[in-house]
């Protein structure tokens, strides 16, 4: 018999401190992984009903959901303390301004299209919820890895 010690797994061994930290943040990814699919629901929905007759109440509750969703993220981000926010908002600017073209992109098409009214409106709100979630998924997701005292 051998008394040396055995090798750790690999992927297995002890937590480092940015793994400790991570239960200390609230559930930004999760909520808005929802309000993602909130978005992305209504706007199938919508999209669906496209040169027919729109009903468009499931796709406004939908929307309102994914907002207030989004708001409520904003409000559990800002409350973090200890956070590498200089690296949040470099990702955050770059990535919005990136989703802000894509959006604008499609609103385009839209208009150019001739999208009755209360569609377009509804798809805008819905493409904006899109163009500030995502960038807010990425920013959050390469931030909380970083050291607190990255800049």
């Amino acid at each position: 018999m051998t008394s040396a010690a055995p090798t750790p797994t690999p992927g297995l061994a002890e937590p480092d401190a940015a793994d400790l930290r991570q239960a200390e943040l609230p559930p930004v990814m999760p909520i808005a992984i929802l309000t993602l699919a909130l978005v992305v629901s209504g706007g199938v929905t919508v999209a669906a009903q496209y040169g027919r007759a729109a009903h468009l109440t499931v796709p406004s509750v939908l929307m309102g959901v994914a907002a207030a969703l989004l708001v409520a993220n904003a409000v559990l981000l800002a409350r973090i303390g200890e956070f590498a926010w200089p690296v949040f908002f470099r990702v955050l600017g770059w990535a919005l301004l990136a989703y802000l073209v894509i959006a604008g992109i499609l609103e385009y098409v839209f208009v150019y299209e001739h999208t009755p009214a209360r569609l377009l409106t509804l798809f805008s709100a819905l493409l904006l919820l899109f163009a500030v979630d995502v960038p807010l998924m990425l920013a959050y997701s390469v931030a909380r890895w970083q050291p607190t005292d990255a800049a």
